[in-house]
């Protein structure tokens, strides 16, 4: 099958009612039928506009793990689907603009329009403004497909030539993979570490925020401490434990360090605190969020739960005692030995365990390896945490298992 017909045009022949009808057809469509259902449709429909119409089926059921019961009512390019903020996150970041009084935002480089769809059902007026035509006409027709369209003028534009003014806010999501994907001319996959190389680059997001009261410019999660400006807060979002994007925030808390976990929507804000000390294993240890751990913030959580690092370089805390935290993930820790997969097996046979869950940081075995290896043959409903790591420089195997949360009350 060729890739979806994207363009402009295409997605002006789906919105036309024979090609809404074809859409409501395909609704549900099985992508192992699609060969058939092709043929039987394109007996009744022009070709193009079936190509058009399965290419745009099969973008919403990608698009429906970031946008949900919406992504069947939406429309979608490839890159759109690819580069789009997830609903969860996008929403957090509008109620954040909404918090700070801000009625009007210019969505610069907006893409498919996941972000001014949560911008604009928070209240909020937006600018949508993206340089590639068939991208505009996504935007666009999502805003009138969620009934935003009242809220949402998007406009076909390079982002320098917008006009800001009337605007209190600026949001910037510029393309960071190589050859910049639909917003930047081209179709490359590989990301950018680089600010400079984003397109638009850093530097010229952040002269943009200096303009307005407030601005939230998207950058990669990997983004180098040395790199946020001073004037920026940065903030670490992760959604169902995956570290989703870092944003730089203009008009808040200049040069603080936040992680956000979502769905929760639970905050960790720095204070500074110098790194924790290293010691012994204790009877937990805490896992925390990666977006904690971006945002260089291991040495709360620590505080937190009481607790000390494993190893000098090793973002694993443990603690004697258990202290309940959002931000980390707790398990107790049963054994504790120097690295040997002979006697890791063996302890592992002995207790009749049959399944495990590898997890590793500083350590170079790998888990698929580690599993070939150990050859369990208990029953998999006897299961544990392996814990590949290293205390006070020595690879190590600690065994645990997680402490269930406690009921609320």
């Amino acid at each position: 099958m060729h890739g979806p017909d994207t363009s402009a045009g295409s997605l002006a022949d789906l919105l036309a009612p024979e090609g809404q009808e074809l859409l409501a057809e395909l609704r549900d469509h099985d992508p192992a039928d699609e060969l058939a259902l092709a043929t039987r449709l394109r007996r009744t429909h022009p070709a193009p506009l079936v190509s058009a119409a399965l290419g745009q089926a099969r973008l919403r059921q990608r698009a429906a793990a970031k946008f949900g019961a919406d992504a069947e009512r939406m429309y979608f390019t490839p890159d759109g689907v690819e580069q789009a903020t997830r609903t969860a996150v996008a929403a957090h970041r509008a109620a954040r603009f909404a918090a700070l009084g801000v009625t009007r935002v210019a969505d610069l480089c907006c893409g498919i329009g996941g972000d001014a769809v949560a911008l604009a059902r928070a209240g909020i007026a937006v600018l949508a403004v993206d340089r590639d035509p068939a991208t505009v006409a996504a935007a666009r027709a999502n805003a009138a497909a969620l009934g935003l369209a009242d809220l949402v003028e998007v406009r076909c534009a390079e982002v320098g030539d917008a006009d800001i003014s009337g605007y209190d806010a600026v949001f910037v999501d510029p393309a960071r993979r190589v050859g910049g994907g639909a917003r930047s001319g081209g179709g490359g996959r590989g990301r950018l570490f680089d600010p400079e190389a984003y397109s638009p680059p850093l530097s010229w997001a952040v002269e943009v925020a200096g303009r307005v009261s407030h601005a939230a410019l998207k950058v990669a999660p990997g983004i180098p401490h040395e790199a946020v400006p001073d004037a920026a807060e940065a903030e670490w979002v992760s959604d169902a434990g995956d570290v989703k994007e870092a944003v730089l925030w203009f008009g808040t808390a200049p040069r603080a360090r936040r992680a956000t976990l979502l769905p929760a929507g639970a905050t960790l804000t720095g204070r500074g605190l110098p790194d924790p000390a290293a010691g012994p294993v204790g009877r937990y240890l805490y896992e925390p969020d990666g977006a904690v751990i971006r945002a260089h913030l291991v040495a709360e959580v620590a505080a937190q739960v009481g607790g000390r690092l494993l190893d000098p370089t090793i973002a694993y805390v443990t603690a004697d005692d258990p202290a309940p935290t959002p931000y980390a993930t707790a398990y107790e820790i049963t054994d504790s030995l120097p690295f040997s997969v002979k006697k890791l097996r063996a302890l592992l046979r002995d207790r009749g365990v049959g399944s495990v869950t590898v997890k590793k940081r500083g350590s170079a075995v790998e888990p698929e390896e580690l599993r070939r290896k150990l050859k369990l043959d208990g029953p998999t409903a006897v299961s544990c945490t392996v814990f590949l790591t290293r205390v006070a420089g020595a690879p190590t195997v600690l065994l645990g298992r997680p402490v269930r949360p406690a009921p609320a009350t």
